[in-house]
């Protein structure tokens, strides 16, 4: 399930890597990692590397995330992934018993997000946000 034909607008906006770079967080299985990311947050398969480092690239809404086999530990790597629709996400990733943990408001200069968290099975840790809209 990918988009509501009731709401078809982009879910996903944009990612920022937590330590080095997005386009190769760690995994130690590529195979496992295309099928949980694809179940889990919709990702689908775009690219898929044997070298220099076994990685795939995986894509929603024009979002790009690439996971490598590259050595690095998993729990200390992670994602935050600007949403149009934190609710929605959320839904979504429980909808398909995934666990959302830390629903919660940040502020980071002068600006209020809604956020939660997702740990994936491999221990990468997603930081889902939102700007909050003074009204």
């Amino acid at each position: 399930m990918n988009e509501s034909p009731m709401n078809p607008e982009k879910l996903y906006l944009a990612a920022f890597p937590f330590a080095d770079d997005v386009p190769a967080l760690p995994v130690k299985d590529i195979a496992q990692t295309v099928e949980w990311y694809g179940g889990a947050f919709g990702l689908k398969e775009i690219e898929r590397r044997a070298s220099p480092l076994p990685a795939v690239i995986m894509e929603r809404d024009g979002l790009q995330i690439g996971f490598a086999i590259n050595g690095a530990d998993a729990e200390k790597e992670g994602a935050a992934i600007l949403v149009t629709d934190i609710q929605r996400a959320r839904d979504e990733l429980e909808a398909k018993g995934i666990k959302t943990v830390n629903w919660r408001v940040d502020q980071r200069d002068g600006q209020k997000f809604q956020v939660f968290f997702v740990v994936a099975p491999d221990g990468l840790c997603f930081y889902f946000h939102q700007p909050i809209e003074d009204r």
